[in-house]
Order: C-alpha cells, then sequence, then structure tokens
C-alpha cells in the first residue's frame, strides 16, 4: 500500500469510544457491513446510528491495534429503524432516552426523524409526551442538527474540522449567516481561521477587493502578522500604507479603516514619543500592566536586607572569591532594593554574582525561585548556580482552555511561594510571559533580572530588556569588567571585540578561537561536514552528537540548516540496512539521528532508565532518535537519560539538529561551535546575530568561510528595530 494513498470507507457508527468535547477529537467503531472498524479525528458531533463516509488511512497505535485515521468524512442521518433507535438511543436529542427512544421508533418507525423536525405534536400519542415537552424535543433535535449542517457548510468552505468546530464555538449557530455576510468574521483572533482561507472564501462568494469587512481584516492581519517580526504596535501612518499594499486598495480606504478600528475600540491608539501608534488591546494590555506593576514594587520595594557590605564579606571569606565593585554594587542592589537587571557579556562575572545573591538570602531565610525561557537555558541556570532552575512556563503551572489557549495557574489568584525570583535570559522574555510573571508575582517579592542586552532579541512581541533599560526606572548594574582566567580565551575576547564593533583576532591559532578561509560555499559545506565528522573528533575527542554543534544564520539556501543538516546527516548517520526512516513533514529522519524539540511540550510523557515516569519535553531539548516504529507510527527519542515516545502528530514538533539557526541556540551552551562565514541576506548577516553565535561556545569556536562576511556581520549594527510601549509607558506617556 502507498504510505500516503488515502482510503475511503462507509459504515454505521455503532459506538462512540471516546470524545474530546474540546477539539472534536473522537474515537468511534464504525461497522462497514463487513467488521467493526476503529475510527479516530476529528469527527465531532458524530452520533451513533448515523451513516459515515470517511477518508484516511489505516495506523497502528502501539497499544490499540490497527485504526483508521479520518481526514475528512461526510454524515448521512439514520434511516432504518435499528439505526434510529440506536441514534435516539445514544443521548444524541437531549430529553430521549433508551426507554423513549424505543416508544418513538415503535410509534413513527422510518419517519421518526421527520416527525421530530417537522411535525412534534405528533409525538404527544406517546404516554408522557406533553405538548411542550414534545416541542422541546423538536427544537433540541432542529438544534443539533443545525449545528451538524452547519459544520457541513463551514467544511465546505474549505475550514478542517477542527477550524470549523471552532468557528461554531465563538460565533455560534449564527455562523454561517455571519460568514455569508462577513467571510472575515472567522479570521478574528479567538476564531483562529487565517486572513487567506478567510479571502479565499470571500473570493468564492464574489465580494469586491474594496470591501470594508476585508479592508478593516487587512488592517488587523498586518497587525497581528507584525506580532511574528516582535512589534507590539506599528506607527498608524506604516500600518496603513503596509495594508493597502497587501490588499491591493487605495491608501485613503486603508486609512478609513484604521479610524474606524480606532474609533470603535478594535485596536487601540497612543500617542509616544510624539507619534500615534495602534496596538492590538491584548498587547496593549500587557506592556501597561507590566509598566504600572514595575513602578509599583518602586513605590513598594521589597524588605531591604541591611548590612550587605557585612554579608559579602563574609561570602568573600567563606567562599575565597574577591568580587569586583560592580559585582558588590549588584548584590547590594538585590538585597536592599530587591529589584534589579544584572546584565554584561560573557566573563564578566553574572553567575558568581547571582551565586553571591542567591547564598545571602538563603541564609536570611528567604524562598529563592530561579526560572529560564527554555528548558536547555533552565537546565544550564541549574548546572552554573547549583540551584533547581524550572522553565518560566513551567513555573506558572501552564494550562489550556476549552479553545487550546495558553494560560497560567499562577496569577495574581494563586500567586507564586516565594520572597524572590530571578530570571535568568530575559533577553529572550517575550512581553506577553513578562507580563504573566509579574502577575503571579507576590507584593514585595525580590525580583531580579539576568541578561545580556547585545544578544538577539525574544523571538515572541515585544523589547522587554531592551525597553526595561532604556526607561532608566530599573536599576540597572552592568558588568564590565573581564576577569583575568576569561581574558585567556579567545572566544571571550572576540566576544568582546564583536560587540565593540572591532574584528575578532584571527592569526592566533593557540587557543580555542579558529578562523578557517574557505571562499566556496560548496566547499565550505564540505569544511564543516569534515569538522564535525573527522577533524574535531580526532583533535579533542568531541563527539558529533553531544558535544558539537553547527549554527547557521538561517535555514534556507547552501549553507542554511536544512542543506547542512542533509549533508550532516549523510555522513554522520549514513542509511544502513536495517536502520529504519521515516519522512515526516518532508523531512527525512532515520534512526541514530541527532533531534531537537522546536516547542514547549508539557504533556509528552518521558520514562527514565531507572523506571521514574514524568512529563515535559521543552523547547531546545536536543536527542538522539533511537527508534521507528512504522506499524504503530511512533518514533522513540533518547534526551540524556529520558525515553519519549511520539506518535506521528507529535513528531512534527522534532527537527534535525546536526545544524541549527543561531536564534534556536538562544539560552543554550555547547563545548564545540563550528559557523559557517558567508554573504548572505543583510537580515540574516548582522553583529548582534554573530555575538549570539559565539557566546554559545564554551570551549571551542571554529568559524570558516570568508573574512569578507565576518566583516560584513561585525559592521552591520543594525539592531532589529522593534515598536513597542513599555519604554514610553514607564516614564509616563500614553495616558488618556
Amino acid at each position: 500500500m502507498e504510505e500516503d494513498q488515502l482510503l475511503e470507507m462507509t459504515g454505521s457508527v455503532e459506538d462512540i469510544v471516546f470524545r474530546n468535547e474540546k477539539n472534536g477529537y473522537t474515537i468511534l467503531e464504525l461497522n462497514n457491513g463487513q467488521e467493526l472498524v476503529t475510527v479516530v479525528g476529528s469527527l465531532p458531533w458524530v452520533s451513533v446510528g448515523e451513516v459515515l463516509h470517511v477518508m484516511g488511512k489505516w495506523t497502528k497505535h502501539p497499544t490499540f491495534g490497527m485504526q483508521f485515521k479520518a481526514e475528512g468524512f461526510e454524515r448521512f442521518k439514520p434511516e432504518t429503524t435499528d439505526a434510529l433507535l440506536k441514534y435516539l438511543s445514544s443521548g444524541a436529542v437531549k430529553g430521549i432516552g433508551p426507554a423513549m427512544a424505543a416508544k418513538i421508533v415503535d410509534a413513527f418507525g422510518e419517519n421518526t426523524l421527520k416527525v421530530l423536525e417537522q411535525e412534534p405534536e405528533r409525538l404527544t400519542v406517546i404516554k408522557g409526551i406533553t405538548k411542550a415537552k414534545a416541542l422541546k424535543l423538536s427544537e433540541e433535535f432542529r438544534q443539533s442538527h443545525g449545528v451538524r449542517d452547519a459544520m457541513e457548510v463551514l467544511c465546505g468552505y474549505g475550514l478542517t474540522p477542527e477550524e470549523a468546530l471552532r468557528v461554531w464555538r465563538v460565533i455560534g449557530p449564527s455562523c454561517v449567516e455571519l460568514i455569508r455576510e462577513n467571510p472575515y468574521s472567522i479570521c478574528e483572533e479567538e476564531a483562529g481561521v487565517s486572513f487567506e482561507k478567510a479571502d479565499a472564501i470571500a473570493a468564492a462568494l464574489e465580494r469586491p477587493q474594496d470591501d470594508a469587512w476585508r479592508v478593516r481584516a487587512g488592517v488587523e492581519y498586518v497587525l497581528r502578522h507584525n506580532l511574528n517580526n516582535g512589534h507590539t504596535c506599528i506607527p498608524a501612518d506604516k500600518l496603513a500604507a503596509a495594508a493597502a499594499r497587501m490588499l491591493g486598495v487605495p491608501l485613503e480606504l486603508a486609512q478609513e479603516a484604521v479610524e474606524e478600528l480606532a474609533g470603535d475600540g478594535t485596536l487601540v491608539r497612543r500617542q509616544l514619543g510624539g507619534r500615534d501608534f495602534l496596538f492590538l488591546p491584548r498587547l496593549f494590555q500587557a506592556e501597561v500592566y507590566a509598566a504600572s506593576r514595575i513602578l509599583t514594587m518602586l513605590r513598594f520595594p521589597a524588605h531591604p536586607i541591611p548590612g550587605a557590605a557585612g554579608l559579602i564579606e563574609a561570602v568573600e571569606r567563606q567562599t575565597g572569591m574577591q568580587y569586583a565593585q560592580l559585582q558588590k554594587d549588584a548584590i547590594r542592589e538585590a538585597l536592599e532594593n530587591g529589584l534589579l537587571i544584572l546584565t554584561g557579556g560573557p566573563g564578566t562575572g553574572k553567575t558568581t554574582t547571582l551565586k553571591a545573591i542567591i547564598r545571602i538570602l538563603k541564609e536570611k531565610g528567604e524562598q529563592v525561585l530561579l526560572a529560564a525561557p527554555t528548558g536547555r537555558a533552565a537546565k544550564r541556570m541549574s548546572d552554573l548556580t547549583g540551584q533547581e532552575a524550572k522553565t518560566i512556563h513551567r513555573l506558572l503551572q501552564v494550562e489550556w482552555d476549552e479553545n487550546d489557549r495558553q494560560t497560567f495557574a499562577r496569577n495574581e489568584k494563586n500567586l507564586l511561594d516565594c520572597d524572590a525570583l530571578i530570571l535568568d535570559e530575559l533577553s529572550m522574555v517575550d512581553i506577553l510571559l513578562f507580563e504573566a510573571v509579574l502577575r503571579a508575582l507576590p507584593l514585595g517579592c525580590r525580583l531580579i533580572m539576568v541578561g545580556d542586552c547585545d544578544q538577539l532579541p525574544s523571538v515572541g512581541p515585544g523589547n522587554v530588556l531592551g525597553d526595561l533599560i532604556a526607561s532608566g526606572k530599573v536599576p540597572v548594574v552592568q558588568l564590565t569588567e573581564i576577569f583575568r582566567q576569561s581574558m585567556e580565551s579567545l572566544i571571550v575576547t572576540s566576544a568582546h571585540r564583536i560587540v565593540a564593533g572591532q574584528m575578532p583576532e584571527l592569526a592566533n591559532h593557540s587557543s580555542d578561537f579558529f578562523f578557517l578561509p574557505c571562499p566556496d560555499p560548496d566547499d565550505l559545506a564540505n569544511l564543516i561536514v569534515d569538522l564535525c565528522r573527522r577533524r574535531l573528533p580526532a583533535s579533542y575527542g568531541y563527539s558529533p552528537m553531544t558535544d558539537i554543534q553547527v549554527l547557521a544564520p538561517g535555514r534556507k539556501g547552501e549553507l542554511g540548516t536544512i542543506e547542512l543538516n542533509r549533508r550532516l546527516q549523510a555522513a554522520l548517520n549514513p542509511p544502513e540496512k536495517g536502520k529504519k526512516e521515516i519522512t515526516i513533514h518532508g523531512v527525512l529522519f532515520r534512526e541514530g539521528d541527532k533531534v531537537m524539540q522546536v516547542k514547549n511540550d508539557y504533556h509528552l510523557g518521558w520514562t527514565k532508565f531507572d523506571g521514574t515516569t514524568g512529563e515535559g519535553v521543552y523547547n531546545g531539548d536536543l536527542g538522539v532518535l533511537c527508534e521507528i516504529d512504522r506499524k504503530a507510527s511512533t518514533v522513540t527519542v533518547q534526551f540524556e537519560d529520558r525515553l519519549v515516545l511520539y506518535e506521528m502528530e507529535a513528531a512534527s514538533e522534532l527537527e534535525l539538529a546536526y545544524a541549527m539557526t543561531v536564534h534556536k541556540s538562544q539560552g543554550s551552551e555547547f563545548a564545540a561551535v563550528v559557523m559557517p562565514m558567508y554573504p548572505g541576506p543583510s537580515q540574516l548577516s548582522y553583529r548582534n546575530l554573530l555575538y549570539t553565535a559565539v557566546t554559545r561556545a564554551r570551549s571551542l569556536l571554529v568559524l570558516a568561510g570568508t573574512r569578507q562576511a565576518l566583516a560584513a556581520m561585525v559592521e552591520n549594527d543594525r539592531k532589529t528595530r522593534r515598536y513597542s510601549g513599555l519604554c514610553r509607558f514607564l516614564l509616563g506617556e500614553g495616558e488618556e
């Protein structure tokens, strides 16, 4: 059988084994006339007794065996008396149980549904059914079938069953009429259908290009799309111009839509720095709340711990450390005022300072919690400080609501149990996550934020670290002195030279940083493969799987992660007889591959070698794909001492990880880093990106390529421009 061949099957629904009412995922038994088949998929509101025509594929569940995975379906009302009895007995119509179902079907036979829908008064011939009850049952039946009919119409418009179910839940029974009136109503944030799909529906309905609903939705879409570029807001004039270009309409129409959206509260307009900006309400709320809470913490600080100088001297005696003056300033600020941003480049003593702060706070009886944005960053924080650190999501106890939107159990009504919270890698924290942290913080709690403002900003919207520093409101200690032992590392000194706009020292081949010239891109790709496969393992004993990490500016091109992963996979884990392979979303995976989890998944179960079990695999976790079971449609990945079983849907959260982008490496550290230096697009060839890559290397850094490409990155000081409001709100601007 062809792996991607779509099969079809028709049968009657015999039993609903399981249903998730939130997303419509259903497991049912279908009688296809020859056998009972287990069918799984998004099959919302399907009932026992109905006839289904399903399209999909056979899969094998590791526990429950062969199943038919439905990717699409059509439903037909039950017609035979047996099917009608099963249908009504199943509870498909609220108020009708098995006993009443038997009486109704016995009385009306194959006309049962016609009577329920069109002639409910006839139901009164059955003992126990009054006229009022008959009308109620008819209304329940029409409503349940109204849902089914609407779902079929929505799917006919090209929506997936999951999307159709979400639209129904958000908009309700009038969703079909509303879509015909305004197709763009479904691409609002809660309904969550893409603008492109709404635009396709509108085109099918022959709506004009300059339709007012289309222009309004287009403006919102541009603003929402720019969240992906890190912006929390956009200047009004830029927003109108961008929307007009995207929609192909006159600028005046887009400007009118902007005014309407700001006027009716769909968007929020504020003047910041003398210029009008527009926000989505959720992002506006997050930045305003964050600013307000920070200002409150400044007005009502944590209780001061006196005698900082003596406490620092005591730690120096106990540990044999000698802190620099800026380190002492940071420790004192954390003890006396409780709100601090600690920043600085590599080798400047951030971790040493942090360990002193934690030590003193714990000696004073304070409950100290540590958190970082990603799993790898949290693990690194734990390793460096010797204290347990959690991901921020785990700390806040992430949950999901009925629309699968992220919420947190820790909030204003369920505060964190701590006297001090230390947040690491603050440059990676977006405004929505920062707001969530602040909402869960007890009044009077210390907040020590650690980050490097020269690294890349967060993937999500906002410029939290940069805005907090730029406001001048929050105490900041920037460590600048490179300690003597760190001065011996060319990785450290090169990182500081790059930040200063200077070329790293390339002639010194006796330390931990090397530059290998190679002008041809194909030769360069081959060189990177050879470094990982032969040269670095032979010279340093490094493992290509656990010690060496290739970093690249982007995913595409001859020296992007996609092509480098293909070459490295072929060299480091070539095909062998008995070594299984599988293709997931166009990517070939092979047993033995180095892989990375690319999103936080708090429900993925794991088992340790000692039998311990738990849940949670995090964005950036690296592992080895150790088993592919094609019949069961599962893959098993080993993350250090944990084994994780992925079903194919969850396996889409995995990527090959011989090479990864610099953005994906944030918060991580590797024994050896190899990075190509070759001319590329300017948006991926700039100083902060290079600096972030260099600071990922712990013991060895190899840059290979052209000096010109390296010089271009050092010289390009374009910090990614982000429009945000946090700094201005901290300064008191933007108030109505």
